[in-house]
């Protein structure tokens, strides 16, 4: 899709409308491409999620050389939490074909330290993704700051 039919989608220039289409070209890039670490990961995810004003859950779909098939919002909240459904990115990753996800989120408050019940949600997706043999490659917290990754503070596992 090229850049007029970017702009064209969404039908003026909002802020909200500059990110998304900003991701959605990113996103475009980024499609087919292995993402082998987590800093490869990290400019799409502040661009999509850093200025968002509610808490918004993505998850990247990933073949089985870690080369992006898509990326969704799938879940949207509050200021200070959003509903996360494992089951629902267990039906989009074999939608899509996955054989690994990697999931992020934003706090809008700034901060990039997971939470207690950041680190639940993720064990209980985690443990959802091993029984359809779909890896789940990294959790990211983005906010302010500099982004955490899960993987690099060794969070993913017990």
């Amino acid at each position: 899709m090229n850049v007029q039919e970017q702009i064209a989608k969404y039908n003026g220039l909002t802020p909200d409308a500059v990110i998304q289409m900003a991701g959605d070209l990113q996103l475009d890039k980024l499609k087919g491409e292995s993402l082998t670490s987590p800093a490869d990961t990290t400019a799409y995810l502040k661009t999509v999620l850093k200025s968002r004003k509610r808490e918004v859950f993505i998850c990247i779909f990933l073949d089985n050389r870690h080369r992006v098939i898509e990326s969704e919002d799938l879940f949207k909240g509050t200021i200070d939490g959003s509903a996360v459904y494992p089951r629902v990115i267990a039906e989009k990753a074999l939608g899509h074909n996955a054989a690994a996800i990697i999931i992020a989120h934003n706090h809008p408050s700034g901060t990039t330290e997971p939470s207690l019940a950041d680190q639940a949600i993720t064990r209980r997706i985690r443990d959802a993704m091993l029984l359809l043999e779909i890896r789940l490659l990294d959790h990211f917290v983005i906010g302010d700051g500099e982004p955490v990754s899960f993987a690099e503070r060794n969070l993913l596992w017990p």
